[in-house]
């Protein structure tokens, strides 16, 4: 393990970079990965044979000493970085005092301290006062979402994009049009779901559902506030603002999936907040506990007018995992969510810059610390399968990241990054290319 001695700012002192001892996977890597193999579901996908052996902010280590710069954070997870010491001191305390105790049906500080912060920062449209429902995962808060948008609207069909990933559960599945393999062999689908094009002229798809659709069954518009496993496309404030008049003129909710762009990844709260855009209901997960399982979804209290036992969760809003929420928060108020405007803009400049040496990069594209570059061919067409072997490359380089969409990298690191790290990163995708052109 490297530290970088390039004055560091106040929140990044000691700068990890990563180091490479053995050769890739080493063997005791191997061996878990050959256990692995034998017990676990096929339909788990794995890109490159990574063995996860303990991290610290954006290193991760693996069972054989080697040392790897993380721009995974476990799908966005990892907010605050791998085992933040207040994240730990928090889970702790916490799991000292009581493991479980289901707030679907009783009370514990926790849970409501952390839905008084949410509710009071969710950008919710309407008067409030708003309210939360916690739920284990992104694709739970999805299917809780479309479970209250027809329990308010009377709604039975839903509208989503081509691209979107909201889940695989079946509701959220439904919904989900992101890749064909995550749909092959499952249908027939929840009925009454209408997709268009991401991005699209709202007018186009309002003169199409006009032809299709009838109005008062709709329920809900499902979009990604910036799709993520769609490629981190980033859309036009006026056609997220011009979705919202359309749900209003429809009378049907605009729900905001939030999984992966919320808690801070952007510099915002959530994405939606870059755009002024208000929805109806907001849902969000994967960073919101800094790698213990917990979503939500939240909406102004007309809306979460269910009544008891109409929807509930066993372990959705577990007060471990609601003390290291807590504690997320207050790292992300502190300065993460500062640190993803600094350091992502820097991280996007730096892809920028590298674009224009690279030629295999183009579209460097992000906001905050949801950042990617598309992937092209010698004649400049994008390309797939330069893009899965830059990833499986850049393992061997120390560097761990992830494919998004048809043609591009995604970097969703933790919200700690050091701007020094991101010049480890920057070198290490130069070097990738370049191993590849041998």
């Amino acid at each position: 393990m490297t530290t970088s001695t390039s004055a560091p700012g106040p929140k990044h002192a000691n700068v990890l970079l990563p180091e490479i001892k053995t050769p890739l996977p080493g063997p005791r890597g191997k061996a878990l990965i050959d256990r692995d193999k034998k017990v676990m579901s096929a339909s788990y996908t794995r890109d490159y044979p990574f063995v996860m052996d303990r991290g610290e902010g954006c290193i991760a280590w693996d069972p054989d000493g080697n040392s790897f710069l993380d721009l995974c954070a476990g799908i966005a997870v990892c907010a605050t970085g791998h085992s933040h010491p207040k994240v730990v001191e928090a889970i702790t305390e916490q799991a000292g005092r009581f493991l479980h105790m289901s707030g679907t049906d009783f009370y514990y500080d926790v849970q409501i301290r952390l839905a008084e912060r949410l509710t009071a920062a969710a950008p919710v449209k309407g008067p409030g006062p708003n309210r939360v429902f916690f739920s284990n995962s992104g694709a739970e808060s999805v299917e809780g979402a479309i479970k209250l948008a027809r329990h308010f609207t009377g709604g039975h069909n839903n509208i989503a994009f081509y691209g979107a990933f909201h889940g695989r559960t079946m509701g959220a599945l439904s919904l989900t049009a992101s890749r064909n393999v995550q749909r092959k062999g499952f249908s027939p689908f929840l009925p009454g779901i209408s997709h268009a094009t991401y991005g699209e002229p709202v007018e186009n798809i309002e003169m199409i559902l006009k032809r299709t659709v009838d109005p008062e069954s709709i329920g809900a518009l499902f979009v990604e506030s910036i799709q993520g496993e769609g490629g981190y496309i980033i859309p036009k404030a006026e056609w997220l603002l011009g979705l919202r008049d359309m749900c209003d003129r429809w009378g049907m909710l605009l729900v905001s999936d939030e999984v992966q762009s919320g808690m801070g990844r952007t510099g915002k709260l959530f994405a939606c907040e870059h755009f002024g855009l208000k929805p109806d209901i907001i849902c969000t997960a994967k960073g919101l506990a800094s790698g213990l399982p917990l979503g939500c979804f939240i909406a102004r209290e007309e809306v979460m007018s269910w009544g008891p036992g109409q929807h509930g969760t066993t372990f959705g809003g577990n007060p471990v995992a609601c003390a290291a929420a807590n504690a997320t928060m207050d790292l992300l108020e502190e300065w993460m969510m500062e640190n993803a405007r600094d350091t992502g803009a820097y991280f996007l400049e730096k892809l920028k810059e590298l674009q224009e040496r690279v030629p295999s990069f183009k579209g460097a594209r992000g906001i905050g610390l949801m950042i990617a570059i598309d992937c092209v061919d010698s004649d400049g067409n994008f390309s797939p399968d330069l893009r899965n072997a830059i990833v499986d490359e850049a393992y061997l380089h120390g560097l761990l990241i992830l494919g998004c969409g048809a043609h591009a990298i995604r970097f969703c690191p933790a919200l700690c990054i050091a701007r020094e790290q991101v010049d480890w990163a920057i070198t290490a995708l130069e070097k990738t290319v370049a191993a590849l052109k041998k």
